[in-house]
């Protein structure tokens, strides 16, 4: 039986750059936020944290839900390689303390390169997943209301 992962997501912006995943695949370099699934029994905000102390090596302050986005992989451009996916992403405002310099965890993600800031003005030019967020979070998240952004890549 198949089953539904949640998965939970950090929005940082700081100086008008967001704080994003850099990771690398035969097509070059591509983009997401930091985070990951969420364990049983584990709140949502803490499974956060964790994934953002492994990916990244930093302590993050979880805010307010900000997006919700499904991804069920038969439905995307992926599909060869997660076809029989289906995530429930629940991405967050976060802070990082401003003293964090950008680096790899210690058990970063296997296609994981390193934690890069991206300009807001230029997210349109990177492989961000899910590619929505090139367009939302171009003047960041201070305008955004919880919405759901439905099954998105």
């Amino acid at each position: 039986m198949n089953s539904i992962r949640n998965s939970a997501k950090a929005i940082i912006i700081r100086d008008a750059c967001l704080l994003v995943i850099r990771s690398r695949d035969e097509d070059g370099d591509w983009y997401l936020l930091p985070g990951g699934g969420q364990a049983h029994g584990e709140p949502l905000p803490e499974a956060l944290q964790r994934e953002c102390r492994e990916e990244m090596g930093a302590r993050v302050q979880v805010g307010e839900l900000k997006l919700v986005r499904e991804y069920i992989g038969r439905n995307h451009e992926f599909a060869a390689h997660d076809g029989e996916a289906h995530q429930v992403e629940f991405m967050f405002e976060c802070q990082v303390d401003t003293a964090y310099v950008p680096g790899n965890g210690n058990t970063p993600d296997t296609s994981q390169t390193g934690v890069v800031w991206l300009p807001l003005s230029d997210l349109e030019r990177f492989r961000l997943y899910p590619k929505v967020l090139r367009l939302i979070l171009k003047n960041g998240v201070s305008g955004i209301t919880c919405a759901y952004l439905g099954d998105v890549n």
